[in-house]
C-alpha cells in the first residue's frame, strides 16, 4: 500500500534541502513566500530544497531556522552537534510546578478560600514583580502556583453570578500572568492550554477589558505559530477589536490600552506579511489610542502607553526588514522610558534585529548587551537574540567573534 503521509524530517538520513521543503510545508508556507523573507529568489530557494547546490553557510542557515520557527537547530541541519534551541528556550527549574497547577483540579482542597478582591492585589503585585525583576520567570515561578489553584477555587466558591463573573476575571487574568511564563518554554501543548483556559475565563467573566487581554495573548500565541496561523490571529484581534468598540466611549484607561495594543497586534501581524501600508496604517491607529491615555499610564499586561509606540514603531520596521527605517526608528525611540525591566531588553532586541539589518552588527551586537543588562533572562529566551549571536560567533572580525562568544556564554549557549 502507497503511504501518503508526509515524511519525518527528523528522520535519518534526510538532506538539508528535504528538510527545508518538509518544514515549510509544515508550516503552511509557499516557497515565494520563504524566499522573500529570506532576501533571495524563489528559484535559489528550489535549488536548495532540491539539492543542486551546497549547502547555505551558518548565518542563512540561522535565517531560514528563524523564519520557519524551527525549535531546533539540529532538527533543520540533521546535525546533532549543533543542537541548540533557538525560538524554545530552556525548561526554567519551575515549570513543572505551575505545569503542576495548571493541570490541577482542585475539588476539595482544604484552604481558605481568597475572595476576588484578595487576588486583585496579590495580581497586582505580581505584575510589578514581573517587571520590576531582570528574571521574571524566577519571580513568577514561585507566585503562580498558589495563585493559579486559589483563583480556581475563588470560581467554584463564588456565591453569586456577580462574584462568580468577578472570580473568572480574575482567573482569566492569573492565566495571562501564566502564558508570559510558559512562553518559550519547551511545553507547546501547556501554552495552548492556558491561553484556551484564560479566553473560557474571560468569557464567563463578561468584562472587556479581561476578554480583550485574553484576544490579545490568543492572537499571539496564533501568531507565533507560524504565516498558516496569521489569518486566525487576525481574526481573533478584528472580532476582540469588534466587540470593544461600543464600551470606548466611557471606558476606562485599561479598556483604552487593550484596544490599542490590539490595534498593534493587526499591525505587527501585517509586517510579518510583509504589508507595509497596512502595517504602518494600524501602528497609527494604535498610536493615536496611546495620546488618550494619561502621558504616565503603562498597561501592566501588555505594556501599552505612550512610552512603548517607539518601541513597536521599531519591531514593525524590523519585522518589514527595513534595516535603515528600524535604526531611524531606534534612535528616535525613547528606551528610558519603559519602565519594564523585560520589555526594555525585548525593545533592545528588537534594536539589534534593526541594526543587524542595516549591517552594523558591531552595534547590535552591543544593543544585545544592553538587553542582558536589563534583564539576562529575557534575552535568554529569545530566538531573535540567540540567532544573532550564533552567527556572530562565526563572524570573520576576531573583536566581534570575542565579543559574540562572551555573550553566547552569558546567555548559556555555549559552555563557558
Amino acid at each position: 500500500m502507497r503511504n501518503n503521509a508526509t515524511p519525518d524530517p527528523f528522520a535519518e538520513p534526510v538532506a538539508f534541502g528535504q528538510r527545508v521543503q518538509i518544514l515549510r510545508d509544515r508550516r503552511g508556507m509557499s516557497r515565494p513566500v520563504l524566499a522573500g523573507l529570506l532576501g533571495m529568489s524563489p528559484s535559489w530557494l528550489k535549488q536548495v530544497e532540491n539539492g543542486q547546490i551546497q549547502v547555505p553557510k551558518l548565518p542563512m542557515i540561522l535565517r531560514i531556522a528563524e523564519v520557519l520557527r524551527v525549535r531546533d537547530l539540529a532538527d533543520l541541519t540533521g546535525d546533532q552537534s549543533l543542537a541548540v534551541d533557538l525560538f524554545i528556550g530552556p525548561g526554567h527549574a519551575k515549570l513543572p510546578a505551575v505545569r503542576d497547577a495548571i493541570n490541577a483540579f482542585p475539588l476539595s482542597v482544604e484552604r481558605p478560600v481568597p475572595s476576588a478582591l484578595h487576588l486583585r492585589h496579590r495580581l497586582s503585585g505580581a505584575w510589578t514583580a514581573r517587571h520590576t525583576a531582570p528574571n521574571h520567570r524566577e519571580v513568577l515561578g514561585d507566585l503562580l502556583p498558589d495563585l493559579i489553584i486559589d483563583a480556581q477555587l475563588a470560581v467554584r466558591a463564588a456565591d453569586s453570578a456577580a462574584d462568580r463573573r468577578a472570580a473568572q476575571a480574575a482567573l482569566s487574568e492569573v492565566y495571562s500572568l501564566s502564558q508570559f511564563f510558559v512562553a518559550y518554554q519547551p511545553d507547546s501543548s501547556l501554552l495552548w492550554r492556558v491561553a484556551e483556559r484564560g479566553m473560557v475565563a474571560a468569557h464567563e467573566s463578561e468584562d472587556p477589558h479581561a476578554i480583550g487581554v485574553a484576544a490579545w495573548l490568543t492572537a499571539q500565541a496564533h501568531r507565533d505559530s507560524g504565516p498558516g496561523h496569521f489569518d486566525v490571529a487576525d481574526a481573533v484581534t478584528t472580532e476582540a477589536l469588534r466587540y470593544l468598540e461600543p464600551f470606548l466611549p466611557d471606558a476606562p484607561d485599561k479598556v483604552l490600552a487593550i484596544c490599542g495594543a490590539l490595534q498593534f497586534e493587526a499591525g505587527y501581524t501585517a509586517a510579518r506579511r510583509g504589508e507595509n501600508g497596512v502595517a504602518w496604517g494600524w501602528w497609527d491607529k494604535a498610536d493615536k489610542a496611546a495620546r488618550k491615555l494619561p502621558a504616565t499610564y503603562y498597561h501592566p499586561i501588555t505594556s501599552f502607553s505612550r512610552a512603548i509606540m517607539g518601541a513597536h514603531a521599531v519591531t514593525v520596521a524590523v519585522e518589514l526588514r527595513a534595516g535603515g527605517e528600524s535604526v531611524r526608528q531606534s534612535v528616535k525611540s525613547d528606551a528610558t522610558a519603559i519602565p519594564s525591566r523585560p520589555r526594555l531588553a525585548r525593545h533592545r532586541i528588537e534594536e539589534a534585529r534593526g541594526y543587524q539589518l542595516d549591517n552594523q552588527p558591531e552595534v547590535a551586537l552591543a544593543t544585545l548587551d544592553k538587553a542582558h543588562e536589563a534583564a539576562p533572562e529575557t534575552i535568554r529566551y529569545n530566538g531573535y537574540a540567540r540567532r544573532i549571536i550564533l552567527e556572530e560567533t562565526e563572524a570573520k572580525s576576531p573583536d566581534r567573534r570575542r565579543r559574540a562568544s562572551e555573550l553566547a556564554v552569558k546567555v548559556g549557549l555555549l559552555a563557558a
